[in-house]
């Protein structure tokens, strides 16, 4: 996770919300744990730098992740993010049949990981994502917290 806010950071510094995500390879095709997990992709939120919509931080990370595996399929990889996916990414990531998702602060207006819905673990659909919540979270919610302050102050 600490990864994760280095990466929302990164938006921040962009005038982006900061939305920061790494994905970690941590089992083999057979589900065999590797010996020494690794980040195999980083993202952060671009869509008012890139003016596309789908330019959030697990968006980037899956497509950079694809690359890495030379697949669409995300099994075997955990995704930490610092806020909670919106529908579309926790659509994503539900797609990409991702193993695990750790996120640090969760999003009332707009989370589907459990606060508006949670795609993660809708039975009808053919895979679940285990979901961890809480982890770094004040740190999370700080970086979040004061970009929003400093962009009132801007508006002021």
């Amino acid at each position: 996770m600490k990864e994760a806010l280095r990466q929302a950071k990164k938006a921040y510094r962009l005038s982006e919300t900061p939305i920061g995500c790494v994905i970690v390879r941590t089992h083999d095709y057979d589900g065999n744990a590797l010996p020494e997990p690794e980040i195999i992709a980083r993202g952060y939120n671009r869509r008012n730098t890139d003016k596309k919509v789908t330019r959030h931080a697990e968006m980037i990370a899956v497509e950079r992740a694809e690359k890495v595996l030379g697949d669409w399929r995300l099994e075997g990889c955990t995704l930490y993010v610092t806020l909670e996916p919106c529908p579309m990414c926790a659509g994503t990531l539900v797609q990409a049949r991702i193993d695990r998702v750790v996120i640090g602060a969760m999003s009332p207006k707009s989370g589907c990981a459990g606060s508006i819905r949670d795609l993660f673990q809708e039975e009808r659909f053919n895979h679940q994502v285990q979901v961890d919540r809480g982890v770094l979270e004040a740190e999370c919610k700080a970086v979040l917290q004061g970009f929003f302050r400093q962009l009132r102050k801007k508006e002021e």
